[in-house]
């Protein structure tokens, strides 16, 4: 059942509350790390993708804003004191702390909103190749069953001068570029296999995998390249021992077929992201991406893969939170008419301003997606990938209680 809450006089469901916390951030008590940093997955490392769950097991994003904002300024001092007049922007009224009870709790401007949980402890992030790569930064840990890859190869259009403006990834990749230096040294297929192989079958912290990377000019490379991790992965690992699925995120190619491969090679999914359904706005947003793939080659993959290999095998990402909520349904009924799974993830601004503005919607923006998404997974019997879900997309969230959230806080 979807749990409800009490905010400052309001109402909220589970799937409110947690698109709240992920576009606002959070204060964590530093008792909070010490208390339970030893038996749960809460480290004071933005690298380290914390998160809690909400009673009900919604899993919910924890960015804290004291952390990340000091690594930010590190990681893209390229650019800091242009961005330090958006930092200002970003304050919270949620924190973290310890309960009366002795539990992790939930605070809304101090006041106790519900107690969390946190995912059980690993040891993932101490870990390292057999060629000494750590783990930490190479992959991370989502929710209570993703192990994520999020950047496994660079983007062509962050490094020609053309990142998304949402990406953080992206405006490193760009910066990089634009001072002469080198990318930073992607994990190879054996240590993606490696790491594969401590989260799923060591350690059992990680049921299904997501692998992702930039945007490429050569999509016949790309392909060639995300084989290797897959077979590599199979050879060590064996897709057998992998009891979730596959998310394998690529570049649309020229030709559709290509994607064959990759199915052939284990991905179970494929996403080819759109991101901004508004054409106008793409290309104001992502102008890589809106000049070199545009919409029609990404809905002509991803047309072909539903039409191939029937409904919810193809995906398309989008950013929640920075184009109206009228523009991203209009979008997700299309695709998903159309037998293609839309994925919801918020907008998380706290990496890089979009359109000059580091402030995400309100409530009301969010409740809209969460009501219409649930229309439309139900009346085109789309599921989104997830498990009990991941940390920054809604969309499973709204699936799992696609028959409650008309009857909801709303």
């Amino acid at each position: 059942m979807l749990r409800t809450y009490q905010l400052n006089g309001e109402c909220l469901d589970s799937i409110d509350l947690k698109v709240l916390v992920i576009s606002k951030g959070v204060k964590v008590s530093k008792q909070v790390y010490s208390e339970f940093g030893k038996t749960s997955r809460i480290f004071p490392d933005p690298l380290k993708c914390n998160c809690f769950l909400l009673p009900d097991g919604t899993v919910t994003q924890l960015t804290d804003l004291a952390f990340h904002l000091n690594y930010l300024k590190s990681a893209l001092s390229w650019d800091a004191l242009k961005k330090i007049k958006y930092f200002s922007e970003l304050n919270t009224p949620f924190s973290l702390d310890i309960s009366d009870s002795g539990t992790p709790a939930l605070f809304y401007h101090g006041k106790i909103v519900t107690d969390v949980q946190f995912p059980s402890y690993s040891d993932f992030y101490k870990q390292k190749t057999s060629q000494g790569l750590p783990f930490l930064g190479s992959a991370v840990l989502q929710g209570t069953e993703w192990l994520s890859f999020q950047c496994l190869w660079g983007c062509d259009y962050a490094c020609a001068g053309e990142p998304c403006q949402f990406c953080y990834s992206g405006g490193i990749f760009h910066s990089l570029t634009k001072r002469g230096k080198a990318l930073p040294a992607f994990p190879t297929p054996q240590d993606v296999a490696e790491i594969v192989e401590f989260a799923v079958v060591k350690a059992k912290c990680a049921r299904s995998l997501q692998i992702t990377g930039g945007s490429t000019f050569n999509v016949q490379a790309e392909c060639d390249k995300i084989k290797e991790y897959l077979e590599a992965i199979n050879t060590r690992v064996g897709r057998e021992n992998i009891p979730g699925e596959i998310l394998l995120y690529t570049t649309p190619p020229h030709d559709p077929r290509l994607v064959d491969q990759l199915f052939q090679a284990g991905a179970d999914r494929i996403a080819c992201s759109l991101e901004i359904w508004d054409e106008n706005l793409a290309k104001e947003i992502m102008p890589g991406k809106a000049k070199y793939t545009g919409r029609k080659r990404h809905l002509d993959c991803l047309e072909y893969i539903a039409d191939q290999y029937g409904p919810n095998k193809a995906c398309s990402s989008f950013v929640v939170g920075v184009e109206p909520a009228e523009s991203y349904l209009e979008g997700a009924e299309y695709l998903a008419s159309r037998g293609i799974v839309p994925i919801a993830s918020v907008w998380v601004p706290f990496g890089s301003p979009v359109l000059g503005n580091m402030q995400a919607p309100g409530l009301s923006f969010y409740r809209q997606v969460k009501n219409g998404l649930a229309r439309i997974y139900a009346q085109y019997g789309i599921e989104p990938p997830g498990g009990k879900g991941l940390n920054v997309c809604m969309c499973r969230d709204s699936w799992l209680h696609r028959q409650e959230v008309s009857n909801s806080c709303s």
